[in-house]
């Protein structure tokens, strides 16, 4: 059940004194949902959550966080956020990071959202 849509931020900025240096930056997000089914607290989704949230920090520069669903208790739903100078490096990045995750939790990953 994954779902997929590609959400792209382009943003430009002039510096130096209006020398007209422009540097774009992409960023792009993704939220994904994971299911515990042997979290049977709110204790236990917070121990898979924090472990799975503290390997990505450490492997990865990225912004990571539980964004929802939080009272319920088999339900994880993380989100991503990555910045780039390059679209197709932001994309290469969450691409890697999906699947790290993915290959390092003790839950399923039922969806995506990009």
């Amino acid at each position: 059940m994954r779902r997929m849509t590609l959400n792209y931020c382009r943003m430009t900025f002039k510096y130096q004194k209006g020398k007209g240096t422009i540097i774009n930056m992409y960023t792009i997000s993704a939220k994904l949902t994971f299911y515990i089914p042997h979290a049977t607290s709110l204790k236990d989704k917070r121990k898979v959550c924090r472990s799975l949230v503290d390997k990505t920090r450490q492997r990865f520069n990225v912004s990571v966080a539980e964004v929802g669903s939080q009272d319920l208790h088999q339900t994880l739903t993380i989100g991503i956020a990555v910045v780039s100078g390059e679209a197709s490096h932001a994309e290469q990045s969450l691409d890697t990071i999906i699947r790290f995750m993915e290959e390092n939790v003790d839950a399923e990953l039922i969806g995506v959202d990009r």
